[in-house]
């Protein structure tokens, strides 16, 4: 096993969004794989056609492509071991599913929905805790251990429906290792005799997946802490087809918790508290209900990975800001925690804060002139400053602003002033310092700025203080009401830089409107 080549899979089944605790099982698993120079696939499970969603399948694609996360083989890329749909793969599970059954680890089940529900009511009537058809109960029941052969091969002829179960030994331990939680020891007394094959001629889940990772010689099982129940009956299925000597190894991830760490994390948390649980926005074809994603609220998609690397994997030292490549250096299965991982919407925002930060001013500008275009749209063009169209402009805003927010789309908010003139002035702030010095000091500053060849924001400072000092005001008093004069705002970026941004004859034009709109 230490030599062998490392393929790891993430199937995921097509029966709604992609979850972001589903990404972050995507994301390990590509981490892992380029870690160790391995191959990373992406297999959709859809072989439970009644949950199937139109539409799931294409979001998953999109989902992991907007995260960077690419498949090596798969779906879309196609690959050696295709196809990658396991609805398009169903005709070979029916041989695997006879070889148990040849074998005596499986058996033909022909018990109706009315007969199963009478056998759980007499388990239920008998308090067994955990009523399922299993070493005892199967005994009693319609199936090819209790029926004669000939019985069994009348019902196959005539085309009764049928199921095909595993037969779980009555009194054994199941033993694996898991590479996150050491050694697992399961009784069978706990297992049911799970249905490998359906009526409708598609395998399930269990079979599918331990047949197709066989045969795509898959190396890792990197999967969810809800998976881990099933481990046990995956064991006993490498073991009864013969396959146990190739059997992947298995590593089951922590859940992703509520913010207050009480519970998986849910739709309705995010609903609740504000925050999205998948990558996109999604709308359910059934009901019409909208969901919104990571995307659409202005995360960087770096940023979402950084923060889902963290959330049950740490790299043994302080660090929290990782590019991609630092990430798949750093990551190991071994430094992935056994417990729960507390999602923290707050770390969510610092995330995209940095990533914000990090993000030159040439490509803030491209995503933030898309915003001003669309902020613009219904306003009357007179008002507006002919800079909406200057890039180097706006980058310059990007430079001043991007301090002050986590996301850009919240840039119009904290300086559309660069764009529009205020037309209402910080309520607060006028009400507090609109002293009666203070139109004469802003009339008096109005004139040394329109009289300066310098306009630039050392320069401005100087002249603010020097205004104040010859007009006997404290500068501390005034430079709050001077920022509303200009932004309208009581707070925002540097304001000297701001401006030397918006230059002498706006912000001279801007100083004299507030001015007569205050002695209104």
């Amino acid at each position: 096993m230490a030599d062998r080549a490392v393929r790891v899979r993430f199937a995921p089944s097509p029966t709604g969004p992609l979850h972001i605790g589903g990404v972050r099982t995507a994301l390990y698993n590509y981490l892992f794989a380029k870690k160790h120079n391995g191959t990373f696939i992406l297999r959709i499970e859809d072989t439970d056609q009644n949950r199937f969603v139109p539409g799931a399948e294409q979001y998953i694609v999109e989902a992991l492509a907007w995260c960077g996360i690419s498949p090596d083989e798969g779906i879309v890329t196609g690959g050696p071991h295709a196809p990658y749909r396991q609805s398009e793969r169903k005709i070979m599970y029916h041989e695997f599913a006879q070889r148990l059954v040849d074998s005596g680890n499986a058996y033909y089940a022909f018990d109706a929905t009315e007969e199963l529900e009478a056998m759980r009511k007499r388990m239920e009537a008998a308090k067994v805790a955990a009523p399922q058809y299993n070493a005892v109960s199967r005994g009693s029941m319609k199936n090819s251990l209790t029926l004669s052969e000939d019985e069994t091969k009348k019902k196959l002829e005539a085309g009764e429906p049928y199921v095909i179960r595993i037969k779980i030994p009555r009194n054994e331990e199941v033993r694996f290792h898991d590479i996150i939680r050491g050694w697992v020891v399961v009784h069978t007394s706990s297992l049911d005799d799970k249905v490998l094959f359906k009526s409708d001629g598609m395998p399930t889940y269990h079979l599918a997946n331990v047949v197709d990772d066989y045969l795509m010689n898959i190396s890792h099982v990197i999967r969810g802490e809800e998976w881990l129940p099933s481990a046990p009956l995956h064991v006993l299925l490498y073991r009864y087809l013969g396959w146990e000597n190739v059997m992947p190894q298995f590593a089951h991830l922590p859940l992703l918790l509520r913010p207050d760490g009480n519970g998986k994390l849910s739709k309705r948390d995010g609903d609740r508290l504000g925050f999205p649980v998948f990558p996109l926005d999604w709308q359910d074809p059934a009901t019409g209900e909208r969901s919104t994603g990571y995307r659409e609220r202005g995360y960087f998609p770096d940023a979402v990975v950084n923060l889902l690397a963290l959330l049950g994997w740490h790299p043994g030292n302080n660090q929290e800001l990782f590019t991609k490549e630092e990430l798949i250096e750093a990551f190991s299965l071994e430094k992935v925690n056994k417990s729960g991982a507390k999602f923290d919407p707050d770390k969510a925002k610092w995330f995209n804060q940095q990533y914000l930060r990090k993000t030159s001013n040439a490509e803030l500008a491209k995503l933030f002139k898309v915003d001003i275009d669309r902020k613009i749209q219904n306003i009357d063009k007179s008002i507006v400053k002919r800079e909406v169209d200057n890039i180097t402009y706006i980058e310059n805003v990007c430079h001043l602003i991007k301090e002050k927010a986590h996301f850009v789309n919240e840039f119009w908010d904290i300086g559309g002033f660069f764009f529009i003139a205020p037309d209402k002035y910080d309520e607060t702030v006028i009400q507090k310092r609109w002293k009666d010095a203070a139109p004469t000091f802003f009339n008096t500053l109005k004139d040394a700025f329109a009289q300066t060849s310098e306009f630039n924001a050392q320069n401005i400072e100087v002249l603010f203080k020097k205004t104040a000092d010859e007009s006997g005001i404290q500068p501390g008093s005034v430079m709050q009401l001077f920022r509303v004069l200009v932004t309208g705002m009581a707070a925002g970026p540097a304001l000297f830089e701001t401006i030397e941004l918006l230059g002498k004859a706006e912000v001279v034009k801007r100083i004299t409107t507030a001015l007569e709109k205050l002695k209104a």
